[in-house]
């Protein structure tokens, strides 16, 4: 498709003010792109990435407890997710902050993370309770992803009321600046019935990519807005039914790609090449699909490997292997922990994580006598590929 083709993709401008500041902001046009997707060039790719999530709804049969994989993989992705809009704390701050309050890392940073935690958590209750993907949803994790830290102030929950830029250090320098605030609200009900029309014969994948993009457009929020972007493409995919569980995201991909990222986005705006973006987009799907059904089949490998290493303790094993079963989904614990959720006294909870040190299973990474705080650090190791914190 040549671009005198595709420049009936191309949003308008509108006036806006600012700061002291006119500007032109940038109103992207409804989708789906106008003229139609030219999908011959991405079936193979669709079909890889479908196949691809497909594989990865079935780790279910490959582990035991998904939860486990799931408690600490969401937590991955929300430090991942949280880096790219530039908070420096990393998986062990986060970790930390849960068990102890203590966090190696700025306080702000690891509240970020911990509330885009609590943000998914929460628009996945309310997707399983047959609340419907909508703004009403979008709305309400908002005000949980920004009820602490920087952006409480930023308005959390309400679609923005004041004109917003993206990069620059004002307006008229940005490099891009977003509709004006009294279209918002209308450009977010169109992508709501973007996302909810049966008949527009896209496959998922394809609307969760589209959509991503014009949610990033629009940028709804006065901040918060690329954490809640990334978010709802794996929330899409789980309510259309192509995930049974919250195991794909995108945030290492983005984070390693990010230049290509925003360029893209740009491309998108500015020429209407949205089959570029779709052809990164579903790169991305297929290959963070097969990395995490590989992470998990890794992890339950690791798990039953250190289990066995456990049988050789005789009648101390059943206590050392409740201690195990904590660290499958807190990697980091304090001897008190330990004790509370394996259901042992705080003596026993001690003599299991001994008896867990000898094997080689955990670390104590305090250097203390009191307060002592044990990892088990392969599987922290295994999860921190790829998270640390951007230059």
């Amino acid at each position: 498709m040549d671009q005198d083709s595709l420049s009936g993709r191309i949003g308008t401008y509108a006036t806006s003010s600012v700061a002291g500041e006119t500007v032109r902001a940038y109103v992207p046009k409804p989708l789906p792109p106008e003229p139609g997707l030219d999908l011959t060039g991405l079936s193979g790719l669709v079909s890889e990435a479908m196949y691809a999530l497909g594989r990865l709804d079935g780790v279910r049969s490959v582990a035991p407890d998904t939860s486990l994989f799931l408690y600490m993989y969401i937590r991955k992705e929300a430090l991942l997710s949280s880096q790219i809009e530039g908070t420096q704390s990393s998986l062990s701050d986060l970790l930390l902050y849960e068990e102890a309050g203590a966090p190696g890392a700025p306080v702000d940073d690891v509240e970020e993370v911990s509330t885009y935690v609590a943000a998914l958590n929460h628009g996945l209750e309310r997707l399983r309770n047959g609340f419907p993907f909508s703004l009403r949803l979008m709305r309400e994790m908002h005000a949980i992803l920004l009820a602490t830290g920087r952006g409480s102030t930023r308005q959390p929950g309400d679609f923005r009321q004041s004109q917003n830029w993206i990069g620059g250090t004002r307006p008229g320098n940005a490099l891009f600046v977003p509709p004006p605030p009294h279209l918002v609200e209308d450009l977010m009900r169109d992508l709501e019935r973007f996302l909810h029309e049966a008949d527009s014969g896209l496959p998922p994948v394809i609307k969760a990519g589209l959509a991503h993009v014009q949610f990033e457009t629009v940028h709804p929020f006065l901040d918060g807005n690329g954490r809640l972007g990334r978010l709802l493409v794996t929330l899409y995919l789980c309510e259309q039914g192509i995930l049974e569980e919250p195991l794909l995201y995108l945030s290492l991909y983005l984070k390693t790609q990010r230049t290509t990222y925003y360029a893209l986005l740009q491309e998108v705006r500015e020429h209407g090449r949205w089959e570029a973006w779709l052809e990164f987009f579903l790169t991305g799907v297929r290959d963070v699909a097969r990395q995490a059904h590989e992470a998990a089949r890794t992890i339950e490998a690791m798990f039953i490997e250190d289990a066995e290493k456990l049988k050789s303790l005789g009648r101390a094993a059943p206590t050392a292997r409740q201690i195990f079963s904590v660290l499958q989904t807190q990697p980091l614990v304090t001897i008190a922990t330990a004790a509370e959720r394996a259901g042992v006294s705080f003596p026993a909870a001690a003599t299991g994580l001994q008896n867990l040190h000898k094997h080689g299973i955990v670390t104590e990474v305090t250097g203390r006598t009191r307060g002592r705080v044990f990892a088990y650090t392969r599987y922290l190791d295994l999860l921190s590929e790829g998270t640390e914190p951007l230059a």
